[in-house]
């Protein structure tokens, strides 16, 4: 259907929420903008980190690189893709490896924020069917999708189009599952914590925002960089009314029906990104205009600001602190210990699993070491090692027991529509955690080198490092579930609060409102100002059962008041030096070839995922590539005679492929794709343009391998002529279908040479 008259309709709600939401969002960059100088001035006392922190965690890196099939919904077949996951955890998908290897344009560009990963074609159904109520395929009818093999990988998102993939083995399938999993959850976390004014002023104004909606509670969809946030938050009011206006409307047997439905919601979100983008860069370049005289005016009178903010919440705090108490005594305190247990249990097995995993990789380190010798070894063991933290599967054993997170009851009480929330922050520590400890250990190996003698001295260094490292990680990583356990509480208890006392208190805080000095009425604000006296109700309660499990030993959490004094007062400053790399420099190379070296290793596919099960048959045959320049086949043009033959389409041809494989039968016109990643030889190219985005039980660990992906351009959808938004930053984005032209470089994209990398 032509979607036309729909782009007035469209604009005309999306002006209306982004309205809504910069108002709030000018009166909350006041507030963060004050409170950022005021930590500045005043700064804080929190413990001081034990481990060091990289600056640039996965430079010139790839994460993961292989073969899979994907299913191209404009010509309904499935065809084999080479998928790359650069560093910034973008998908980025080619015709085949060699296209990679030759520079040419990618397919697809998909950014995972927001995105499930499925591995079942039935949840899959549930989730469609549930997207557009009262149209549900009958039984014996086909499905929107079937899947040639048994092992499917579906990224499915609430608004824009979805993604299917499938490989041959169920082990497959897992690394596969790990590896977009590993994206979605880097993705999400699109919002940078470096900002320390428009962030905080970002993810408050969407909070006010959706609490002026009667929406408290956690939020799902709040994934992704500033944009895709917004760009959900205008989608969740206006989706139902565009299922209410359009479901009608939709012909067709009910699997068309459906797709059509998708269409048109990845269409109108879309349009919705790019006007969202427009407005809210305009809102964001007018606070920043504006942000030196209000620095200014903050700097000569923050003692006045000060005092008028404590004068105002001292008469807040008698008018709302009484019933806040009430509130809290009855319906938060006798459930604070179940939930901090909840918590506590999968969250410290998680970190104690970064421990284990952590100290098993380094002790086979040292024991290779010790059979196999030499520092050449050391060097090939470390530049794996550094890589630790990034590597999707070795740090699944430690994701996935935040998947035994269960509030039951509790959720419902509290209003927490899903934990994963708390799960997805809970996996981002135990990621920086692990890279902690892994730079700290690889500094201090680092530092000893030039005393070491000989192989003896070597190894038992590494264990004298080892141990140190881990004490270190032991109390960091106390300090951080602390922390996490606090803020969960509050994330879980304080929209409940205020939700309960909003019909007492809500209605009366306007009067509050005199209080203020005109001149600072851009840093005060009578609603945080109350926010914060609900938070005091209940931040004693919450410090405390924190507290007491830190006293009872719990988890292995320490004491807050256990220091641990500095055993190396230098080490800081080793953390801020050039960050080392092993291969440069112990190579043993002359300095003009290391140059070359590293040039070459740039452009390769570096994943941090070593295949180590051989080939599989992804890419069967002659699938010939033209040479660079020649314009490359549509995909929907069938094959002309004596075409080199395709990749295979159906489950016979995939299982026919697999057969002649098995008996040599191939011809072997190209490099056979390993499931993992090999390097290239090739003579760097130009750089392309990258795929963008946003303590205790020992539990046994298992070693990883690799596998393959893939990806295709999807065509407009239907009708969508008008006002149709760019693809760039919506998800994806789809490469021109030439040979060798390159893809437009959107504002802000980084090259390096490892593969396509867009700032989403």
């Amino acid at each position: 259907p032509c979607l036309t008259w729909l782009c007035s309709p469209v604009a005309e709600k999306t002006g209306k929420v982004l309205g809504e939401f910069c108002r709030c969002y000018k009166e909350q960059y006041g507030v963060a903008l004050f409170n950022s100088v005021r930590y500045e001035i005043e700064g804080n006392g929190g413990p001081q980190a034990q481990l060091l922190h990289r600056k640039v965690p996965l430079d010139d890196h790839v994460i993961y690189s292989g073969n899979l099939f994907q299913y191209i919904e404009e010509n309904k077949k499935w065809r084999n893709r080479f998928c790359v996951v650069p560093h910034n955890y973008g998908l980025v998908l080619y015709e085949n490896k060699l296209a990679y290897e030759r520079d040419l344009a990618p397919r697809v560009l998909v950014n995972s924020a927001g995105y499930k990963v499925l591995t079942s074609v039935d949840q899959y159904l549930e989730l469609v069917n549930s997207s557009l109520p009262g149209v549900t395929p009958k039984s014996g009818h086909s499905p929107i999708l079937k899947c040639p093999t048994d092992f499917p990988l579906i990224l499915w998102h609430p608004y824009a189009r979805h993604y299917y993939f499938c490989v041959m083995t169920g082990k497959e399938q897992e690394k596969w599952r790990a590896v977009f999993q590993d994206c979605v959850r880097h993705c999400n976390n699109g919002i940078s914590e470096d900002s320390k004014v428009e962030a905080p002023a970002f993810t408050d104004a969407i909070r006010m925002y959706r609490q002026s909606k009667e929406q408290y509670g956690t939020w799902d969809m709040l994934c992704g960089n500033e944009t895709q946030v917004l760009s959900n938050l205008v989608m969740e009011e206006l989706l139902p009314e565009l299922r209410t206006a359009i479901g009608p409307r939709l012909k067709g047997k009910a699997q068309e029906r459906q797709r059509t439905w998708i269409q048109i919601s990845d269409a109108v979100y879309r349009m919705v990104y790019e006007q969202t983008k427009a407005q809210y860069d305009a809102v964001m370049a007018k606070c920043e205009e504006q942000r030196p005289q209000m620095e200014s005016t903050i700097r000569t009178d923050m003692d006045q600001i000060i005092t008028s903010k404590e004068h105002l919440a001292s008469k807040i705090r008698a008018f709302v602190l009484p019933k806040a108490e009430i509130c809290v005594r009855n319906h938060v305190q006798p459930y604070i210990s179940s939930i901090l247990e909840a918590l506590m249990t999968p969250t410290s097995q998680g970190f104690a699993e970064v421990r284990e995993v952590f100290f098993k990789e380094v002790t086979d380190m040292n024991m290779n070491i010790v059979n196999e010798g030499g520092l050449e070894k050391l060097v090939e063991y470390m530049e794996k090692l550094s890589h630790l933290a990034f590597h999707p599967v070795k740090m699944q054993s430690c994701y996935e027991k935040m998947d035994q997170l269960k509030l039951e009851g509790l959720q419902q009480r509290f209003d927490v529509s899903s934990t994963s929330v708390f799960k997805q922050r809970a996996q981002i520590h135990m990621r920086q955690q692990m890279d902690d400890a892994v730079y700290t250990f690889e500094t201090l190996l680092h530092q000893e080198l030039g005393k070491l003698q000989g192989k003896d001295d070597l190894c038992k260094s590494i264990q004298r490092i080892l141990e140190r490292v881990l004490k270190k990680y032991d109390y960091d990583s106390s300090t951080v579930r602390k922390k996490f356990f606090r803020e969960a509480l509050l994330q879980i208890t304080i929209p409940f609060l205020l939700k309960k006392l909003a019909p007492t208190c809500k209605g009366e805080l306007a009067k509050f409102q005199e209080l203020i000095f005109e001149d600072f009425a851009s840093f005060i604000l009578v609603e945080n100002a109350y926010e914060e006296v609900v938070l005091q109700s209940v931040m004693k309660d919450i410090m405390q059962a924190v507290k007491e499990a830190a006293v009872q030993r719990k988890h292995n959490l320490y004491r807050d008041s256990m220091v641990m004094h500095n055993s190396d007062p230098n080490l800081h400053l080793l953390g801020e030096g050039i960050p080392i790399d092993w291969g440069e420099e112990y190579s043993g190379q002359p300095e003009a070839e290391l140059a070359a070296d590293k040039r070459r290793r740039a452009k390769q596919v570096v994943s941090v995922i070593q295949d180590e099960e051989g080939v599989l048959p992804y890419e069967v045959g002659t699938e010939a590539l033209l040479p660079p320049g020649s314009p490359e086949p549509r995909e929907l043009e069938e094959p002309a005679p004596g075409a080199p033959p395709s990749s295979p389409d159906r489950v016979e041809q995939i299982r026919e492929a697999l057969v002649k494989e098995s008996l040599g039968d191939s011809v072997e016109a190209e490099e056979r794709l390993t499931n993992g990643t090999s390097v290239r030889h090739a003579a760097p190219p130009s750089p392309k343009p990258r795929a963008d985005v946003p303590s205790e039980a020992k539990v046994p660990h298992g070693t990883p391998a690799s596998p393959a992906p893939g990806a295709e351009p999807p065509s407009p959808s239907a009708g969508t002529a008008c006002c149709q938004p760019s693809d760039k930053e919506t998800g994806e984005e789809l490469a021109p279908p030439g040979g060798e032209c390159s893809p437009p470089q959107p504002t802000g994209t980084t090259e390096s040479g490892e593969g396509v990398q867009t700032e989403f």
